[in-house]
């Protein structure tokens, strides 16, 4: 009869998998998304981790045969999928956050190095045993060496962490901090798990806290998909509305939102003449311009795709010096990309802004920038 242990783990991790499960199903549409197919990955991972981790449990209480040889290979891939979830994720950071990192594969295949020493690792376990071995008595032992398990998977993890906490410092976008904030998050849950299961060998809830923070990263993942432009990877209209209200009602009486409105000279002219996709990728231009322009502004400061070819920055200040060092920034940065791009046509942008004054909504301020940022266009043309 299985005793009572087996049976709280079984329902545990049956959990677990079933949570995962239905993740992976709905992510399956877009899994052809290199960030995604990364956490999808990351959860394949997840689900080998939870069927070895039971079988283990149920073969060492005597629910399943197997004996030493069965438990050793459960340990073994039990490992081994835990240093591939880890991988997974640190690679799923680095996609969602657009680093440079992964736009070189050759950065990403080094990576996969601490991975490969896992993989040594547990191949030479098979015979000197220094990570773990079952004794004669059926006696599931840790090895001298068994830290390394840990240290291995687990220094994913904190690459992880130190590198969304030094983007954190470093990123001003109001929006942008939210989602490192949350990934910073992430990693602790199933690090605190890992000491403790560590320390209390038959606790079972890695599989449960595993499963609970891969539907975080999950709803994380969502969130970013309601809010985002598809196009730009900017916020949408939504969330500019959202961040507005927000810095609105958090702003001191002697603080300042200013409203920039970036519209695209003579748009409708390029994608006529060279074609929508071209249209798409000067907007995307625009998108990592206004991304550059604004690195080391205030902290707080937004910025969204509004509509078509118009963009908005939302940011908080109290010099009007700064209104126009970020216009200049803007266009200084458009033309750099522009050239670094060859893109076939002139591509610039007329910018309007406007200050906030008592009760003016998002429609007001949009307004006021509107009026000045037709003045310029008159000059443009």
């Amino acid at each position: 009869m299985m005793n009572e242990y087996a049976i709280l783990y079984l329902e545990i991790n049956i959990f677990s998998l079933v949570l995962i499960g239905i993740i992976l199903l709905k992510t399956r549409g877009l899994s052809q998304m290199v960030a995604q197919s990364n956490f999808a990955m990351s959860i394949i991972a997840e689900m080998v981790f939870f069927v070895s981790d039971t079988l283990f449990v149920l073969v060492n209480e005597g629910v399943l045969p197997g004996g030493k040889p069965v438990m050793m290979a459960c340990k073994e891939v039990y490992f081994l999928a835990t240093a591939a979830m880890c991988f997974f994720w640190f690679i799923y950071f680095e996609y969602l956050r657009e680093t440079r990192f992964v736009k070189r594969r050759r950065y990403v295949l080094y990576s996969t190095s601490i991975l490969w020493l896992m993989v040594i690792a547990l191949l030479a376990n098979l015979f000197n045993h220094s990570l773990f071995y079952i004794d004669e008595s059926g006696v599931y032992r840790r090895g001298p060496f068994f830290i390394l398990t840990y240290i291995l998977s687990y220094s994913y993890v904190l690459i992880a962490f130190i590198r969304v906490m030094i983007n954190l410092k470093r990123d001003t976008e109001a929006t942008n901090k939210d989602l490192l904030i949350r990934l910073a998050f992430f990693p602790l849950f199933p690090g605190i798990s890992g000491v403790l299961q560590f320390i209390y060998p038959r606790l079972p809830i890695a599989c449960a806290t595993i499963s609970i923070t891969t539907l975080y990263l999950y709803l994380t993942w969502v969130d970013q998909l309601i809010s985002l432009d598809p196009l730009t990877g900017l916020n949408n209209r939504k969330q500019l509305t959202h961040t507005f209200n927000n810095l609105s009602k958090s702003h001191e009486d002697q603080d300042k939102i200013r409203l920039y409105l970036i519209d695209v000279n003579h748009f409708k002219q390029i994608n006529d003449t060279y074609g929508h996709l071209q249209g798409d990728n000067a907007l995307k231009i625009i998108a990592e311009a206004l991304k550059a322009a604004c690195k080391g502004a205030n902290r707080g400061t937004v910025i969204a795709r509004y509509g078509g070819d118009e963009f908005v920055i939302l940011v908080s200040e109290n010099n009007n010096d700064e209104t126009i060092d970020l216009k200049e920034r803007i266009k200084e940065k458009l033309k750099e990309f522009s050239k670094k791009k060859s893109v076939p046509f002139e591509l610039t942008v007329s910018v309007g802004s406007a200050c906030s004054d008592n009760g003016d909504s998002l429609k007001d301020l949009i307004l006021k920038a509107d009026k000045a940022m037709y003045m310029e266009k008159k000059k443009y043309h």
